[in-house]
C-alpha cells in the first residue's frame, strides 16, 4: 500500500500573520478539527492544549470531545482561534453513527482531521467511507481492558479503519510495535513521536516546598494521576500500607476524578487514612518537588506525562514495568521498575529507597540529567510542526535510546 503524505505546510508563520493583520490584509489559516472521546484532564488533552498553544495563531483548531467534556480548554490561550464543538453521537446503529459522523466532517471540511485513541475510532472510518480528508491518527495508550491483550474485534477494526490514514503517530516503542506487527500497518505510516516536557517549568523543586504538611523526618512517597480505574492508585495505597510502620512515611495522591471516594475509603479500610493525603487537582510543579520518591501504579501506560514530569523535577522514581517505562527511566533505575503483578516487589523497591537517601539524591539528578538530554518538548514540537504544517523548532539533545 502507498502511505499518503502528510498534507504539505500551509500555516504561515506568526510574524507573516500579524504583519498580514497590521495590513488588513485576509489570510487562509490551516484548519485542524481534533476528535477526541474526551477533552477533560488527562495525558492526550493537555499534550495537545501545549502543541496548540506552541503553534500560534498560524492555525485554526475545532476540537470536538464525544462525551462533551472540555475541561482541558482552560489551558489554551485565549487569543487563538478554537473551536469547542459539540457532538451529540447517536447511541445505536452503527452504520448510522458514522453516516451522521459523515455529514459532519462533509459540513466542517478541515484541512486535516486529527483522531485520538479507540474513542474516535468511528470518525476514522468515517472519513475513510464518506469524507477522504487528510487524516492522521493518534494513539497514546489503551484502556484497562485492553492492559494485557489486544482485543480481536478492536484489532480489525483498526487494521481497515486506519489504512486511509496519512500517519499513525504513537509514542513509545511498544505501540509501534502493537501498531506494526498487530494491526499490520506499513512501517511507513507508524510514525514514532516520544511526549516530551517542559523542563523550565519543572527546574526548580523547590516551587514545591511547604505543598505537603510533613512531620520530622518524613519521607513523602506521592503520585500525581487522574484517579481513573486504570491507574490503579489501590495498588499503591495498599503497598504503602505495606511498608515497614516504623518508618516514617507519608503517601501524596495528587490527582482528582471519579475513583477518589473509592479510594479514601480504601485508605481508611488499609488503616493509613491519617497518613495519606488526597490534595485533589493541582499543577504537577505544585507538588512534585515536595516528594521524596515519585509512584507510578498504572494497569496501563505508553510514555506517560507525569513520569517525564517527576524526571524533570529531579525525583527518583518506583514504578510497576508497563509500556516505555523501563526504557525511560534508563540503567541507574532499572531494580525500582518491578512487574506490574508482583505487589511484594513493589513494596520492597519502595522501601528499599525510603531507607537510602543518598541513592534517591543520585537516582533524582540522573533523573533529570536523562530527561534534559532525550526528552525535552521542543523536539516533540519539532516533530509534531510537519503533522500540523507549522514551522519547525530546532529540536535539541538526542533520540531516546536504551542504556
Amino acid at each position: 500500500m502507498d502511505v499518503p503524505p502528510v498534507p504539505p505546510a500551509a500555516a504561515l508563520p506568526a510574524a507573516d500573520l500579524r504583519a498580514a493583520a497590521a495590513a488588513g490584509v485576509p489570510v487562509r489559516r490551516q484548519h485542524v478539527l481534533h476528535v477526541f472521546p474526551s477533552f477533560g484532564i488527562g495525558g492526550v488533552p493537555l499534550r495537545i492544549v501545549r502543541l496548540i498553544n506552541h503553534f500560534g495563531p498560524g492555525l485554526r483548531h475545532t476540537v470536538v470531545a464525544l462525551d462533551n467534556d472540555f475541561r482541558a480548554a482552560d489551558g489554551l490561550s485565549p487569543t487563538l482561534d478554537v473551536r469547542l464543538l459539540r457532538f451529540e453521537q447517536r447511541r445505536s446503529g452503527f452504520a448510522r453513527r458514522v453516516s451522521a459522523i459523515g455529514g459532519e466532517l462533509r459540513r466542517l471540511r478541515p484541512d486535516l482531521i486529527v483522531t485520538y485513541n479507540w474513542g474516535a475510532i468511528e470518525w476514522a472510518a468515517a472519513n475513510r467511507i464518506f469524507a477522504g480528508l487528510s487524516h492522521v491518527h493518534i494513539e497514546a495508550g489503551f484502556s484497562r481492558r485492553e492492559a494485557d491483550r489486544q482485543l480481536r474485534r478492536r484489532v480489525l477494526f483498526r487494521r481497515w479503519a486506519l489504512r486511509g490514514c496519512a500517519r499513525v503517530i504513537v509514542p513509545s516503542r511498544t505501540l509501534e510495535d502493537v501498531a506494526r506487527r498487530v494491526w499490520k500497518l506499513p512501517a511507513a505510516q507508524v510514525m514514532l513521536i516520544p511526549n516530551g516536557v517542559d523542563l523550565d517549568r519543572f527546574a526548580d523543586p523547590a516551587q514545591a516546598k511547604g505543598a505537603v504538611a510533613r512531620g520530622p523526618g518524613e519521607i513523602v512517597i506521592g503520585t500525581v494521576a487522574p484517579l481513573r480505574p486504570e491507574e490503579n492508585i489501590g495498588r499503591l495505597l495498599r503497598a504503602f500500607a505495606a511498608l515497614d510502620r516504623t518508618l516514617a512515611t507519608r503517601l501524596v495522591i495528587a490527582g482528582d476524578g471519579e475513583e477518589r471516594p473509592y479510594l479514601e475509603q480504601l485508605a481508611a479500610q488499609l488503616g493509613i487514612g491519617q497518613r495519606v493525603v488526597f490534595t485533589g487537582r493541582v499543577a504537577p510543579e505544585t507538588v512534585l518537588g515536595s516528594l521524596d520518591i515519585f509512584a507510578m501504579s498504572s494497569d496501563t501506560e505508553q510514555m506517560p506525562n507525569a513520569l517525564l514530569e517527576a524526571m524533570a523535577a529531579s525525583r527518583p522514581v518506583v514504578s510497576v514495568d508497563v509500556g516505555d517505562i523501563g526504557v525511560i527511566l534508563g540503567a541507574a533505575s532499572r531494580e525500582f521498575v518491578v512487574p506490574r503483578d508482583d505487589p511484594a516487589a513493589f513494596v520492597a523497591a519502595l522501601d528499599k529507597l525510603v531507607r537510602d537517601p543518598a541513592r534517591r539524591e543520585r537516582l533524582g539528578r540522573e533523573n533529570r540529567r536523562r530527561v534534559t538530554e532525550l526528552l525535552g518538548q521542543d523536539r516533540m514540537f519539532a516533530a509534531y510542526s510537519a503533522i500540523f504544517g507549522v514551522e519547525a523548532v530546532p529540536p535539541s539533545g538526542a533520540a531516546m535510546a536504551p542504556s
